[in-house]
């Protein structure tokens, strides 16, 4: 959602934070897979995703957890692409018959628009806007945090001594390794939420984040929270999804007998073996605990 003149072309480092950890990776030369990657877990409290509240908690523990993840990785570059927790930027879907044609105009009437959505005063967010032409309208997809709460991930990665060139929520950051043009639903599982994309082609159509339950985190109540979606998709569209995508704290294995009865998609994790070449790593991290660098990576 953000991006800095410093950073040149896209970096080839990317960190994501989450409550529990710091994920890194660096994308091959060639680019098309990921060749290192670590994680370093970090204390409890550590940190407290919010839109509204200060969000590192235990700032030292953060810096240092960058810092030991980054230096094994970043060589001599220090750019690197931010993945911030999807709790932390809210997304907002609107429809508008047209916009200005100059982006500073487009982002004022979407600024106006978002006045009623948020839970927090317009003005003192950074937002970010991607538009989706159709025949008739626009769909908008806003990227939306407080200025406060970005600044501190960005401070985090500054004192660490890396600069975040780009910044960007987790979900979206894993939509970039989403190809094709298949009905397709991304379910990403985090420690505090989870969160539920539909791209159809090249539009997304849907983007909620749902608070975890506390207790019910297992794959049936994963797929509790991502029914609704499947039968919004079906009903507004008048199409079915093709297939689902599973990253985080979840696995493709487990949700599959809990969405057979409510879709025939096919069911597999967003990060495959094959676009990670390599790794190490402070705490053991499954693939499906990639997507967000590996998607900001090779998106």
């Amino acid at each position: 959602m953000r991006a800095r003149a410093k950073a040149t072309g896209r970096p080839r480092l990317a960190c994501e934070i989450s409550a529990a950890r710091v994920v890194a990776a660096r994308v091959a030369e060639a680019g098309g897979a990921v060749e290192m990657h670590t994680t370093r877990s970090l204390p409890a409290g550590a940190i407290k995703p919010s839109l509204t509240e200060s969000n590192i908690l235990d700032p030292a523990a953060l810096r240092s957890s960058l810092s030991e993840a980054l230096e094994a990785l970043s060589g001599r570059s220090r750019d690197v692409i931010a993945v911030l927790p999807d709790a932390s930027v809210r997304i907002v879907m609107l429809d508008f018959d047209s916009l200005p044609e100059k982006t500073e105009e487009a982002l004022g009437v979407v600024r106006f628009r978002l006045r009623k959505t948020l839970p927090f005063d317009v003005d003192r967010a950074v937002v970010s806007y991607h538009a989706q032409p159709s025949a008739d309208s626009i769909k908008v997809v806003a990227a939306v945090a407080l200025a406060n709460v970005l600044e501190e991930y960005e401070a985090a990665f500054v004192d660490s001594g890396f600069l975040p060139g780009m910044v960007l929520p987790s979900t979206l950051a894993s939509l970039g390794n989403v190809h094709g043009g298949e009905a397709t639903l991304v379910v990403k599982v985090s420690e505090d939420s989870t969160t539920v994309a539909i791209v159809d082609g090249d539009q997304l159509r849907l983007f909620r984040t749902l608070e975890r339950r506390t207790g019910n985190g297992d794959a049936g109540a994963v797929v509790e929270d991502v029914y609704p979606s499947l039968v919004f998709f079906q009903d507004t569209y008048s199409s079915s999804i093709e297939r689902v995508l599973v990253a985080g704290q979840a696995s493709a294995e487990t949700l599959v007998p809990h969405l057979a009865p409510y879709t025939s998609a096919r069911v597999q994790e967003l990060v495959s073996e094959q676009q990670v070449s390599g790794g190490f790593s402070a705490v053991s991290a499954a693939s499906s605990g990639l997507a967000g660098v590996v998607g900001a990576l090779l998106g």
